[in-house]
């Protein structure tokens, strides 16, 4: 197991739709997750458990529910650090 990894995804969201759908996932996945801050375009998630779940986790959400767009992911590791990881990127 790894320490915990904030997850940022860039999109348009139903909130409520992908937190749930994010959750739901990583209980797939057994990992460990939880929301952080939450809007229309930025949602965090902070997911711990063996890496490669982790980045299985990140792709599964980076697919999103019918109702929302994910446009971007990237992780946060430390707090005032710059995004350390970076897939994909979608141009809107």
């Amino acid at each position: 197991m790894n320490g915990a990894t904030t997850v940022v995804f860039v999109g348009r969201f139903a909130p409520e739709s992908f937190t749930e759908f994010v959750q739901h996932r990583a209980r797939r996945l057994a990992l460990s997750a939880g929301i952080g801050a939450v809007s229309s375009d930025r949602i965090e998630v902070s997911v711990s458990g063996a890496a490669e779940l982790v980045d299985a986790f990140e792709l599964a959400c980076s697919l999103g529910p019918i109702d929302c767009l994910v446009l971007d992911t990237f992780r946060l590791h430390d707090v005032g650090r710059r995004p350390a990881h970076r897939a994909g990127g979608i141009s809107a």
